[in-house]
């Protein structure tokens, strides 16, 4: 990840044990992907359990409109999309 600009919203893709990817956006990667890993009360529900998780992408999108957008956009991506995704983002 980059140094974070803290008024900017970022786009971010997890890895699960099983190999699925979950999306979200927020402010903070590093500390939004920490309580992912934590397992606790702020983990999303879809990711528990499913550990161990790696962060794959990471990206700033801009400001929190254009997050929501972009996260719908890919969430709406099949996951082959996804991968693709990834594989030309981190090249």
């Amino acid at each position: 990840m980059r140094g974070e600009n803290k008024h900017s919203w970022y786009l971010y893709m997890i890895r699960c044990k099983n190999g699925s990817l979950y999306t979200g956006i927020t402010k903070d990667v590093a500390r939004r992907f920490s309580e992912h890993q934590m397992q606790g009360n702020k983990c999303a529900k879809y990711l528990r359990g499913k550990g161990p998780l790696e962060l794959v992408y990471s990206e700033e999108v801009g400001d929190k409109q254009k997050a929501l957008r972009v996260e719908a956009y890919v969430k709406r991506k099949s996951k082959s999309n996804k991968e693709r995704m990834n594989c030309v983002m981190l090249a």
